[in-house]
């Protein structure tokens, strides 16, 4: 059994009518987009991580480059904080309020 991570199109109802898309298509677009943009999020976090590790290792001794290396690998874990501050936050509120805030919905 394959395993597909998108949302597929033909899963909305109404959102393909005559081979056109029709509004109702935004919602596995954004889905979509919100996947994509956090798969890269982790993408871009892992290799922030590499490429400051590998410059704090190769920097010799040199102060400049050990300030630079640690800088991107600081501003690599910041940004790990902020992903996951983000989503404790919006489960946070989906729990305290009962409403689904992750789940895109346009409601008709």
């Amino acid at each position: 059994m394959e395993k597909t991570f998108a949302v597929d199109w033909q899963s909305t109802p109404n959102c393909i009518v005559q081979e056109a898309a029709t509004i109702q298509c935004i919602v596995p677009l954004f889905t979509n987009l919100v996947q994509g943009v956090l798969a890269l999020s982790g993408v871009a976090l892992f290799v922030m991580l590499l490429v400051g590790g590998f410059h704090f290792l190769l920097s010799g001794g040199d102060q400049k480059k050990l300030e630079a290396a640690k800088g991107t690998l600081t501003n690599a874990i910041i940004g790990l904080v902020v992903i996951v501050a983000a989503f404790l936050i919006i489960k946070t509120v989906e729990v305290a309020t009962g409403a689904p805030v992750t789940q895109f919905n346009l409601g008709f």
